[in-house]
């Protein structure tokens, strides 16, 4: 592009897909990489920065950039993924009080009596093995999902979704005692 940015930003702004599309090739690949060393995940890196440019289209016609478009495209990336990063924190912290509060609550029923200790030990063994696994070590072992991940070198996104399903399942197998 042999263009200023504030012709380019202008351009955009009129609607002219060929100077987005432009842009667009000229920096989604470097800003995935810059989002992928920020989270530790080429896939949401990508999808940041496939965001960023999707919100960029939709709100051109209000776009207000005083800096280089580089600049505001590595910074708007940054910011992204620093929001993220707190978003998941967020969520981690509630998944894990989820999981206390099922497993206090599960406790609290297997002191009542040795019966429901067998369901509840039968439950488990229904789940399929590596979930099984990954609820052992979350609930018995007390490992949070990064730790988990870690050490059965998986995603933390599988972790998350493995521990969805064995709280599904066993709610489902104990909901008479719950």
């Amino acid at each position: 592009m042999n263009m200023t940015d504030q012709e380019i930003l202008q351009q955009i702004q009129a609607g002219k897909r060929g100077i987005f599309e432009q842009l667009f090739r000229s920096y989604y690949k470097a800003l995935c990489l810059f989002a992928a060393s920020i989270l530790r995940s080429p896939e949401d890196g990508e999808e940041i920065v496939q965001d960023l440019f999707f919100q960029l289209w939709e709100k051109r016609e209000q776009l207000q950039i005083n800096t280089s478009l580089k600049s505001y495209l590595y910074r708007s990336v940054r910011n992204r993924c620093l929001n993220f990063i707190k978003h998941e924190k967020v969520k981690e912290k509630y998944r894990q009080e989820a999981v206390q509060q099922f497993s206090e609550n599960v406790r609290e029923k297997a002191d009542d009596g040795t019966e429901l200790a067998e369901k509840i030990q039968q439950a488990i063994a229904t789940l399929p093995p590596r979930c099984r696994e990954i609820f052992e070590l979350s609930r018995f072992e007390g490992l949070k999902y990064r730790e988990i991940a870690d050490v059965l070198e998986i995603s933390p996104k599988t972790v998350e979704v493995q521990m969805g399903k064995a709280l599904k399942e066993l709610r489902k197998h104990l909901k008479a005692y719950l």
